[in-house]
């Protein structure tokens, strides 16, 4: 993957927000949206994304890894696409496995802490959830 320059004041949108649209691609080719809560990592240039094993999403990017992040920024005119490749973790399985610990630290830096550990771990194996990074290739937008 090359390195691209990324216009800074897009960067920073995606970094002041935690909140997105994901848009991923459906079997028919058409676009499949979902609203998503995000972490961004600018250092690898990084969203990471709690998303369930057996949603429409995650199918989608089992079957084409191509995925863009929209989010809006502070009026209806300034917006920021994040185009990426996607990379689905493993399974939560169980409430002590490394994908639960991924999560918590998932949601410890996005919401901080949360009031049950135990009941967040168990949901999230409940759920089967996994850890969705997307690696962004493009960045483009208006800030203004």
């Amino acid at each position: 993957m090359s390195i691209v320059a990324f216009d800074q004041p897009l960067e920073a949108l995606l970094t002041s927000s935690h909140n997105g649209v994901l848009t991923t691609i459906k079997r028919d080719g058409r676009p499949q949206l979902s609203n998503v809560t995000y972490l961004y990592d600018p250092a690898p240039r990084t969203a990471i994304i709690s998303v369930t094993a057996d949603r429409a999403k995650t199918k989608n990017l089992q079957r084409d890894p191509r995925a863009s992040l929209y989010v809006p920024g502070a009026n209806f005119w300034s917006y920021g696409v994040a185009e990426a490749d996607s990379e689905l973790g493993p399974v939560a399985q169980a409430v002590d496995d490394e994908s639960v610990e991924s999560l918590v630290r998932y949601y410890r830096a996005v919401r901080g802490e949360h009031p049950d550990w135990d009941e967040y771990r168990q949901v999230m194996v409940t759920e089967r959830r996994v850890l969705l990074t997307l690696h962004i290739t493009r960045l483009y937008g208006l800030v203004n």
